[in-house]
């Protein structure tokens, strides 16, 4: 069976069945090889570490909240009065 072949994009179930019946249920392991962990760290993401690493937060000040706040504040009030702001200026939409 040919797994490199360019001709099928998928394998069928009878396929995959047979490629795991033929599969050796207990293969030698190079001890060289680093074992995989599914939980590296802090986070439990989809992609490892050394790829993404999982982000990190700090504690934000009161004075950051409102700032936050305000700004989006701000964009929901522009956007109810009808007006857009998407060059960096209030117009009318």
């Amino acid at each position: 069976m040919d797994f490199h072949s360019a001709s099928s994009e998928f394998f069928s179930d009878e396929e995959l069945t047979s490629l795991a019946l033929s599969a050796d249920p207990h293969p030698t392991i190079d001890a060289r090889v680093a074992p995989w962990r599914l939980t590296s760290g802090v986070g439990n993401g989809l992609l490892p570490d050394w790829y993404m690493p999982a982000p990190t937060s700090r504690h934000r000040g009161k004075g950051t909240k409102v700032a936050i706040g305000v700004i989006v504040a701000s964009f929901v009030l522009i956007n109810a009065l009808g007006l857009c702001v998407t060059y960096g200026f209030v117009s009318v939409a």
